[in-house]
């Protein structure tokens, strides 16, 4: 199992477990943000402080996440952000759609 999904404040937090966020892992990461948007959750926050690696196949799966919450109003975030997916993050230029928070509880403060 690539992730795991927990509910804090009646936000949904997605942590990625494996390091690397790609063609291999990323329809399954699709899979959880349209699952979980039809059960209403529409505020989403993804943990990425264990991924070291993304291509455009896991940049693909974060702005479905991006997509689906502001489909309904909701809200989406990135949280521990590493480097390297932060510098895939700028050279597709989505640094200025994405939310991007040092850690899951300041993305939940910003979220209340």
């Amino acid at each position: 199992m690539n992730f795991k999904t927990e509910v804090k404040n009646n936000r949904l937090i997605v942590n990625v477990l494996a390091e690397r966020l790609d063609t291999l892992s990323a329809p399954e990461l699709k899979s959880i943000f349209t699952f979980e948007q039809k059960k209403g959750h529409n505020k989403i926050i993804l943990n990425l402080g264990k991924t070291k690696f993304c291509d455009s196949s896991g940049l693909s799966a974060i702005l479905v996440g991006n997509r689906l919450c502001k489909d309904t109003n909701g809200l989406f975030a990135l949280a521990q952000v590493q480097s390297m997916v932060l510098k895939m993050i700028e050279i597709a230029q989505l640094s200025t759609v994405l939310k991007i928070y040092p850690n899951v509880e300041e993305a939940l403060r910003d979220f209340e």
